[in-house]
């Protein structure tokens, strides 16, 4: 659905939201995943957070989730935005964690949504980062079903 000026929100998902969408199929994170797979937000991906996922989803330690998780995969692949890496940043906690600022700077995402809040900065301006429960909770009103 779009946001004002006509383009749907756009937003990177940390590698556990998928990770908690495949382990939980009716939690909030799997609720977030379901609105990029149906057009309601747009999720955005570089090259480097594509192979995060992939690597992450595809552990030895999913293997319970493992169909789930490639098909979610194949889905994201099919579904999300592709933006070109962003300048390099190394606000993270977690060096890795830089990669999804990156991305978020370089698709223009109002949201990078985490289960992992400590990892990330207070504040990434213009983006907001938050978890799965406070971006449903503070949702706008065009992204919700029926509207």
């Amino acid at each position: 659905m779009p946001a004002s000026g006509g383009r749907a929100v756009r937003v990177v998902l940390d590698t556990n939201i998928l990770i908690s969408a495949c382990l939980k199929p009716g939690g909030l994170e799997a609720q977030v995943v379901s609105m990029v797979r149906s057009g309601r937000i747009e999720a955005c991906v570089t090259p480097e957070v594509l192979t995060e996922y992939r690597d992450v989803l595809l552990r030895e330690k999913f293997r319970a989730v493992r169909e789930r998780a490639e098909q979610l995969l194949a889905a994201f692949e099919a579904c999300a935005v592709a933006v070109p890496p962003g300048e390099p940043v190394a606000a993270a906690s977690d060096e890795d964690d830089n990669r999804f600022l990156e991305c978020a700077a370089s698709g223009n995402a109002a949201y990078l949504i985490t289960g992992n809040l400590r990892h990330y900065p207070a504040a990434w301006t213009p983006t907001n980062i938050v978890n799965a429960r406070s971006f449903i909770d503070g949702l706008p009103a065009v992204c919700e079903p029926g509207r």
